[in-house]
């Protein structure tokens, strides 16, 4: 396994938390835009989407609690066994066992099955709060990441540069179609979860998890790829 697949699996583990992946974040920045790269690979999409089918399918046959809790859990447990087994890192698989974990634990304390997705709105709504903070400062969240691993973190902030003020525009865009993309979460899934229609959640989590983000993904690739090139500009000022 070469050193580039191994970093692609290494992060796969950040979907299943609801983090923006510095997996996919790689890939908005990459020439040409790779969807498995950006989801972590077909790892990243297993380990991403197991545990929660597997609590949907045991809850719905055996109406029982505990069961999918444990199994749910356990299949977490079991994917960092096969990382250490085949000595990829598993720092970041234990953030994916954390939320499944304490998901769980929320579910068997209260006794709703619906309870293991709380976890999941409770991200989602802190993500959203937060980028929509970073927007109201002119400190757009996105485009700091984005540009922290373009080489230009901050200096397009305040910058006067025709370039610059596009780059600005284009990571104040971006970052609203992140805080779209939790507040979509939040106007599908909260409904469900105060009806407490459980199965139904659980099908919405999964088709606006991984391919949600694949999604938004793609098309922070589109608005970045046209960027000016931070090294042609640094180039630019330093024969200036």
């Amino acid at each position: 396994m070469d050193n580039e697949q191994t970093n692609a699996e290494h992060d796969a583990s950040e979907i299943p938390a609801e983090a923006v992946a510095s997996s996919g974040l790689r890939a908005v920045i990459q020439d040409d835009f790779d969807i498995m790269e950006a989801v972590g690979g077909v790892r990243g999409i297993i380990e991403a989407v197991v545990p929660t089918v597997v609590f949907l399918v045991l809850y719905t046959v055996t109406g029982e609690l505990n069961l999918p809790l444990v199994v749910s859990v356990g299949s977490t447990a079991v994917f960092i066994l096969i990382r250490a087994i085949q000595r990829i890192p598993i720092t970041p698989a234990l953030g994916g066992l954390f939320a499944i974990a304490l998901s769980a634990f929320i579910a068997w304390r209260s006794g709703e099955a619906s309870d293991f997705f709380v976890w999941g709105l409770i991200t989602n709504a802190a993500y959203l709060f937060g980028l929509v903070i970073s927007l109201a400062v002119r400190w757009p969240a996105l485009g700091l990441l984005i540009g922290a691993l373009r080489g230009d973190a901050t200096s397009w902030r305040s910058s006067t540069d025709p370039a610059k003020v596009i780059t600005r525009r284009r990571y104040t865009y971006i970052t609203w179609m992140w805080v779209g993309l939790f507040a979509a979460r939040l106007l599908v899934q909260a409904p469900l979860y105060f009806a407490d229609a459980t199965e139904a959640l659980g099908v919405a989590r999964l088709f606006m998890g991984v391919p949600f983000f694949a999604l938004i993904a793609w098309f922070t690739w589109m608005m970045v790829r046209g960027l000016p090139d931070v090294e042609s500009e640094q180039a630019q000022r330093s024969a200036e």
